[in-house]
């Protein structure tokens, strides 16, 4: 999910894995899009040995996720795209078309640690 930083043109993307059963937050990640925000991610992801990882058809799953577990499916993220859409109806600041936005890296950091995990 993309938000923005300070103005409208610095976006910061938030990566983060959802447990399919319990719809838990396992892990996120605050940084710009690239293959090193995702592997944080995926890393602490493939601690616990999971039976399947279901993502979106970016680049960068294929060389951090074992082909066996990797699933790109039509449905396969449908729960992480209804949270997505929830976190943005109960935040303010990461609705796309409004001048609400964060100031700061660590106050919006805060809010979704609180959000996540609280």
């Amino acid at each position: 999910m993309r938000c923005y930083l300070k103005r409208k043109d610095k976006s910061i993307w938030i990566v983060y894995t959802l447990e399919r059963k319990t719809k838990r937050i396992v892990s996120f990640s605050l940084r710009r899009r690239s293959k090193r925000t995702i592997q944080y991610v995926t890393n602490s992801l493939l601690l616990s040995f999971p039976k399947s990882i279901y993502t979106d058809g970016l680049v960068h799953y294929k060389s951090l996720v074992e082909s066996a577990i990797h699933k790109v499916k039509r449905f396969g993220t449908n729960q992480i795209e209804r949270n997505n859409l929830t976190m943005r109806t109960h935040l303010k600041r990461l609705q796309r078309k409004t001048i609400c936005f964060s100031r700061s890296f660590i106050l919006l950091q805060s809010v979704l640690y609180i959000y996540f995990l609280g």
